[in-house]
């Protein structure tokens, strides 16, 4: 990402709110890429040299990512990268499966013609022969979010579907590790293809089943690719 500095960014307040938007995206997908490690210790002046920005978008950018709990201010010593939390990760992933398994229990119950509806956009992005699968990391992942996205919005509950996308955007820094391998790519759409067969079919007990293995073995996968990327990272 190419930072573009406006040069009325210190005559307009718009110009520098965007500025700082894209210093905080910019560090974000760092963390997000293990390019600033979780732990790692770092000033504003690093910071901003290794963007070739000021100082100011720097810091605004960085107190949004303290309170959206990716970086920790320290005391005389500038910032770090919050540790990685594999208890809370796990925490998250449960109240996710259960919020999904809510929602796969709501659409089991739409009348037939409603739920293929809500479906058609999932059966034809997802529904397709291996040489159409994507296997590009980062539009995979965000196809994945998408899609889990997707099934809760569907259940029409605003608010439950509101607190998914909290957690599906926490949980992020570590879920899109799960397509460093190419087996899980094929994996995800195979598993993907059993669930929207199992809705359309409003069998909610295959789904929840499908379901559950599915965002469980996903956890496990990431919490494994986590800590190898981590050691290697520290050698």
């Amino acid at each position: 990402m190419t930072l573009v500095r406006n040069p009325a960014s210190k005559a307009t307040g718009k110009s520098s709110d965007n500025l700082s938007e894209q210093v905080f995206q910019k560090i974000k997908n760092d963390i997000f890429n293990f390019k600033l490690m979780p732990g790692e210790r770092f000033t504003e002046s690093e910071i901003a040299g290794t963007y070739a920005v000021s100082r100011t978008p720097i810091r605004q950018a960085l107190y949004r990512l303290q309170q959206e709990g990716y970086v920790d201010v320290q005391f005389r010593s500038g910032w770090r990268v919050r540790p990685l939390n594999f208890k809370a990760y796990e925490e998250l992933y449960d109240l996710r499966i259960l919020l999904e398994c809510h929602a796969v229990e709501q659409i089991c119950q739409m009348p037939e013609d409603h739920l293929q509806a809500v479906l058609a956009v999932l059966v034809q992005t997802w529904c397709i022969k291996p040489e159409q699968y994507v296997y590009d990391l980062r539009q995979l992942a965000e196809q994945d979010e998408a899609f889990h996205c997707h099934l809760v919005s569907a259940a029409g509950n605003t608010e439950m579907a509101k607190i998914h996308s909290e957690i599906s955007e926490k949980i992020r820094i570590i879920r899109r590790l799960d397509f460093f391998k190419d087996y899980r790519m094929a994996a995800t759409y195979a598993e993907h293809q059993q669930i929207l067969s199992g809705l359309l079919a409003q069998d909610a007990a295959s789904c929840l089943s499908i379901l559950n293995a599915h965002i469980l073995h996903s956890r496990n996968e990431v919490k494994k690719i986590t800590l190898e990327m981590l050691s290697c990272r520290s050698v």
